[in-house]
């Protein structure tokens, strides 16, 4: 099985875009667009709730609260490798988040 790197940072950008920075310093973009038809993800639509995105103690995933979250490992196998520049628009939030 194939080792998935612990997460250092994320960004949030327009149209409920992640850009996850991994600790092996490989960056990619997650689109949280295609979560928002699932009932636990309604909230993402929410600028402000979207844009509190923390990363989790140890980087395993990232979260919003107790109920929302995604791993590193969906975000590692879905996201796509960023090739290009930085993107415009992204803000940094690379805390953990404290329960």
């Amino acid at each position: 099985m194939e080792q998935i790197p612990k997460i250092k940072s994320v960004k949030t950008g327009d149209k409920r875009q992640l850009r996850v920075t991994f600790e092996c310093g490989t960056e990619k973009l997650y689109d949280c667009s295609r979560l928002l038809t699932r009932p636990e993800f309604q909230l993402l639509k929410t600028p402000a709730f979207f844009n509190s995105v923390r990363v989790d103690p140890g980087g395993y995933g990232i979260s919003w609260n107790d109920n929302v979250d995604i791993s590193e490992y969906e975000l590692w196998t879905n996201g796509k490798t960023v090739t290009a520049a930085t993107s415009p628009g992204l803000s940094v939030s690379s805390s953990p988040i404290e329960f």
